[in-house]
């Protein structure tokens, strides 16, 4: 044991000793090791949390949730626009039949929306988001107030005059969120009471419900100002706990065909738009991406492991009659060959440091300029130390065979 802390201890010596004495060429050498490390490392942390941010949001779409449509939401450069518009939207009085023929139903609500003005006596914010939703909307798409309250069944029964409003709307027209409770804004043609403010939620990467800038709105109310079929009318559909979002897409699509009085030839004239499909589309781009990152990761590292095989083998070069003595004392082939080796893996992980002080510097700089967090996992860490580990033992296998082979008396007498 003693002796293997020594070879440890010797090496590491001798790895910052190259370092001191040939700072300019081991460097350089250490650029390409470097630059791989910052590239994988920096890549997957920056994906990985955007990632868990982008999923986070879709969740925030609703799990097990789909969304009934006459749109597919799923796009694409072949989209078939011109077969999707001929469509009928789907209706209020739908979410009666369904729910009363499907059985894998939770919850059910319907949802209609634009974008408008909204005035408070001399100001006036344009772009806000309109959401006419019915009751169960707050069962499948959570909603937590701030200030004052939710809408009612009173509110959602009768159509009455009230609002929840969004916290960066409520900021921006009143000062601060909580004067908004009480205030009559004027919508569009008509005057509504504000009853809540809803909790800050800050900015979502894919746009999702946009909260912060919204207004509820009881779907009678929404309905006395504009048309139901020009305000992107959706069903929401939040299947129970023990179904699959498969099982759920079957259900929903036999009831929709059977209140559609589709035949068995006819082609289905609306859409099962499931968040988990959104999940999984987001997994399978951010793996690509993840790709990328590990391809221009591993071509910088192939050209750092020749940069570090090069040092070696110059280092075993200068460093013969050293290892023709070392051998002539008793060193055996296996310490000379150890020796080397854990040197050029001591040199890989130096240029692995650098690296992954590059990713913190960026990752700091993302966090602040931009808002955005970014986490680096241990993960990560110990997988960018075994790959220096690695790629050191690669580069220096060779010359550190050449030095084990070497004959003493022939080492001793080379300049």
């Amino acid at each position: 044991m003693r002796k293997t802390f020594k070879i440890i201890y010797n090496s590491f010596r001798l790895a910052l000793l190259e370092l001191r004495n040939n700072k300019l060429r081991t460097f350089l050498s250490l650029l390409g090791v470097t630059f791989g490390i910052f590239c994988i490392i920096g890549v997957l942390s920056v994906v990985t949390s955007l990632e868990r941010n982008v999923q986070n949001d879709i969740k925030s779409l609703g799990s097990n949730t789909i969304y009934i449509d006459k749109w597919d939401y799923s796009g694409g450069p072949d989209f078939p626009w011109w077969k999707y518009v001929k469509r009928p939207e789907p209706k209020y009085e739908e979410i009666r039949f369904l729910k009363e023929k499907s059985s894998a139903i939770k919850n059910i609500c319907f949802n209609v929306s634009t974008s408008y003005n909204i005035e408070y006596k001399n100001d006036m914010l344009s772009d806000v988001y309109y959401y006419g939703i019915s009751d169960e909307f707050a069962q499948i798409q959570p909603v937590e107030i701030a200030y004052g309250r939710y809408l009612n069944m009173y509110d959602f029964n009768s159509g009455s005059p009230n609002i929840v409003i969004g916290h960066e709307n409520a900021e921006k027209l009143f000062g601060k969120a909580e004067a908004a409770l009480g205030k009559e804004v004027k919508l569009k043609n008509k005057y509504a009471t504000i009853v809540g403010v809803i909790k800050k939620q800050g900015k979502s990467l894919i746009g999702g419900w946009e909260y912060d800038r919204c207004i509820l709105l009881p779907y009678r109310f929404f309905k006395q100002m504009f048309e139901e079929k020009f305000s992107s009318p959706v069903i929401m559909v939040l299947g129970k706990d023990n179904m699959s979002v498969e099982a759920l897409r079957d259900e929903l699509k036999g009831a929709m065909r059977g209140l559609r009085k589709l035949g068995p030839l006819d082609e289905d004239n609306f859409t099962l738009n499931a968040v988990s499909d959104f999940s999984k589309a987001v997994s399978g781009f951010f793996g690509s991406v993840n790709m990328g990152g590990w391809f221009i990761g591993l071509l910088s590292l192939i050209v750092g492991t020749f940069s570090i095989a090069n040092i070696m083998f110059v280092t075993v070069r200068e460093r013969t009659p050293f290892i023709g003595l070392k051998k002539a004392i008793g060193a055996n082939k296996g310490t000379i060959l150890t020796e080397f080796l854990l040197e050029s893996a001591f040199i890989c992980i130096l240029g692995g440091l650098f690296g992954l002080i590059l990713v913190f510097g960026i990752t700091k700089l993302a966090t602040t300029l931009f808002n955005f967090p970014v986490a680096i996992s241990t993960g990560l860490l110990g997988m960018a130390l075994l790959l220096c580990v690695l790629i050191g033992v690669m580069a220096g296998i060779i010359p550190a065979s050449i030095a084990a082979r070497m004959d003493p008396v022939v080492a001793i007498r080379s300049k």
